[in-house]
């Protein structure tokens, strides 16, 4: 079909700055829709103007109304850089689409700082949480922060500075590429200000001694989460994690997730992953969502509270599998495995002897490696140090073929 819909990009600039094929779209269009910043660039004309709705998806379905129509779409910048062009690719084939994206404020914030693009970090704050930065902090990171509002750098500032990033590089641009253009530089704990609400921070990361941070290497240490001691120790917690591979836009399913450990760090190591957590207890589930929440990736976990394998029907098909309770129960793995996508990676780990004799079959019917690991930490005894052993885990991983 040919296109119809036109997704333009447009700066604090206006018309000025589009080149002459987003200039002809525009001065074409037959529907215009954008905010009212954004349709207040475009000077009185006979083309249908629309605003944007709450919610969203009521002007996504006035856009698809108008198929066939000469629409034009303005958004901000690069509509594909957490813009509106995500969401409308979700509604309208791209065949009947065009795009012209412009200079959006990421491009705009390295050009002015000299950063190279492709070693920042976006971070995302419109509309969302500001404890999403706990997944990015750390020594020597360079990020670049969509703001919320005007309001957002002094939170960030200040929740840099309660975490030991205090004396961070710290940048607010204002209304950037437009006449209005602004940018001020401090370090964290002396950002004050109140900028516009359209501004972006850009952030260097520098770090206290005594910092709070985590890296994405999985084995994080297991006072970082919150839990009853039903948790997969460090030590084995980054051996599963090596086995199960999180991938870009991949999904785990965490069976009987208890802290969420496993589920937490597939999402801390693959920033596009995805994890349902499935935990029967409330007060875990309930828990789980804490830890996401503290290390910065809540929105893209998924609890799911109640007894397997009942609870499985209807989710999502998974990537990978990681059970670490209820092993024992042979119908659940069984479940765990046909629910398990083609070429995904299922690991099981087990402490118990029925949980172990039920891997042993497992791995009889199905294949795969059968790994003990034995942990020895070393603690305070009698004034001296002396080995303390954890409980050995019988580790079953496999690929479906």
């Amino acid at each position: 079909m040919t296109p119809w819909l036109a997704v333009v990009g447009i700066g604090e600039d206006g018309l000025d700055g589009l080149g002459r094929t987003a200039r002809a779209l525009v001065d074409r269009a037959e529907v215009l829709i954008g905010g009212e910043r954004h349709l207040a660039m475009v000077p009185p004309g006979t083309a249908e103007r629309l605003t944007w709705a709450t919610p969203l998806a009521d002007t996504m379905s006035a856009i698809v109304e108008r198929r066939g129509r000469r629409v034009v779409v303005l958004a901000t910048g690069d509509p594909f850089c957490y813009g509106v062009g995500v969401t409308l690719a979700r509604h309208v084939p791209v065949a009947e689409t065009v795009v012209v994206p412009s200079a959006g404020c990421v491009s705009l914030v390295c050009a002015r700082l000299a950063w190279p693009s492709a070693e920042v970090e976006v971070v995302t704050l419109h509309g969302r949480p500001l404890e999403l930065l706990a997944a990015s902090v750390r020594p020597g990171a360079r990020l670049v922060i969509l703001s919320h509002d005007g309001t957002t750098p002094a939170r960030v500032a200040a929740w840099l500075a309660e975490r030991g990033f205090g004396e961070s590089r710290f940048i607010v641009l204002e209304r950037l590429g437009g006449a209005a253009e602004r940018m001020s530089e401090t370090v964290a704990t002396t950002w004050s200000g109140t900028p516009d609400d359209l501004n972006t921070i850009a952030v260097e990361c520098r770090a206290a001694p005594d910092a709070h941070w985590w890296p994405r290497t999985p084995g994080l240490s297991d006072d970082v989460f919150e839990h009853d001691g039903q948790i997969t120790k460090r030590e084995v917690r980054a051996a599963t994690l090596a086995r199960l591979m999180p991938q870009p836009r991949g999904l785990l399913w965490d069976v009987g997730a208890g802290s969420g450990s496993i589920a937490i760090e597939w999402l801390r190591a693959e920033p596009t992953s995805r994890a349902i957590a499935i935990e029967r207890d409330p007060g875990r589930a309930t828990r789980i969502l804490r830890n996401a929440s503290a290390l910065g990736v809540s929105r893209r976990l998924q609890v799911v509270e109640g007894a397997t394998p009942v609870v499985l029907a209807g989710l999502d098909a998974p990537d990978a599998v990681f059970i670490g309770g209820g092993t024992g129960d042979g119908s659940l793995l069984d479940a765990c495995w046909m629910a398990l996508k083609p070429g995904g990676r299922f690991v099981a780990n087990a402490v118990t002897v029925s949980g172990e004799a039920a891997l042993l079959a497992q791995h009889a019917g199905r294949g795969g490696d059968l790994v003990r690991l034995a942990i020895s930490r070393a603690e305070p005894l009698a004034g001296a140090i002396a080995w303390r052993s954890l409980r050995p885990v019988t580790q079953w991983a496999a690929v479906k073929r």
